[in-house]
């Protein structure tokens, strides 16, 4: 109560830098302990330090203007609805807990092999999808998902996530199989064929399972080194399933790309919908 006291009899821009040093939850609370400690930890001078410093950029890759009257409206527009910029094959929104970048790219920014051969993927709109389409996996032997990412446009000393996004049809044939996964940093405009996939991959174990564990737990003897296995996410609040595909610690000085990958070569698969790649800050 004392350090509160002492807090108070500040002014309101010294209160500001200290709030400002916390995180967006603690502004939040500290708004609601006094009529003098709210006006300080909502004001722009607090929020726009939890927003990223290229946020404006970004904005400008967008069709949809957002109209926030505030820098604290603007962050927590952007950590509860994603806005879609670059031509609608990507999306942008912050992680509300720390204000670090978010983006997931859509199916139609990936690189996956034959999607446009209507005999193996089919382009699909979904209300529930947050892009325009989504992939719908028809019928292949070889599933290559494939997507990257400038380092740069990541917030800096912070470790992010990669997941594919994706739902299973009722006609789901062959994703109870291991599939590899994998992460890593690349050259800026790398090329996809060089090294192939077959190279990149080498040596890595195939380890994930698309089809949720609940629903194969009989079949799951089959696999080998079945701790090894990992299975989707089925927390996602939009409904969607999620697959880990690896992570990767940003410094903040790379000059190069992000490239995730999925993929599984070896059977006949079908019944899966991409809706995209999501890559976001780890959790602390």
């Amino acid at each position: 109560m004392e350090n509160a006291a002492v807090m108070m009899d500040l002014p309101e821009g010294c209160i500001a830098n200290v709030i400002g040093l916390t995180t967006p939850p603690d502004a939040c609370r500290l708004s609601l302990t006094s009529t003098d400690f709210k006006s300080a930890a909502d004001s722009d001078a607090v929020w726009d330090k939890f927003l990223p410093p290229d946020t404006n950029e970004i904005l400008s890759r967008s069709e949809s203007a957002i109209d926030a009257k505030s820098k604290k409206e603007l962050f927590l527009t952007l950590s509860h609805n994603p806005i879609l910029i670059d031509d609608g094959k990507m999306s942008f929104s912050l992680d509300k807990w720390s204000g670090k970048k978010c983006y997931m790219i859509a199916a139609r920014g990936l690189r996956i092999a034959w999607d446009d051969t209507p005999r193996y993927w089919k382009w699909k709109s979904l209300p529930v999808s947050r892009f325009k389409e989504a992939a719908k996996l028809r019928f292949v032997c070889w599933l290559e998902i494939r997507g990257r990412i400038e380092t740069r446009m990541l917030s800096p000393s912070t470790t992010y996530k990669a997941y594919l996004v994706y739902k299973l049809t009722k006609r789901t044939y062959g994703l109870d199989w291991p599939a590899v996964v994998t992460v890593g940093a690349r050259a800026y405009g790398f090329d996809y064929e060089c090294p192939g996939l077959k190279e990149i991959t080498a040596g890595i174990k195939h380890t994930a399972i698309l089809v949720p564990q609940r629903k194969i737990e009989g079949q799951l003897a089959r696999h080998h080194e079945i701790n090894e296995v990992k299975f989707p996410n089925e927390s996602r609040a939009d409904g969607w399933l999620e697959m880990e595909l690896g992570e990767f610690h940003c410094q903040g000085d790379e000059d190069g790309e992000l490239e995730m990958i999925f993929c599984e070569t070896s059977m006949g698969k079908s019944g899966l919908l991409v809706q995209g790649m999501d890559v976001r800050p780890e959790r602390e």
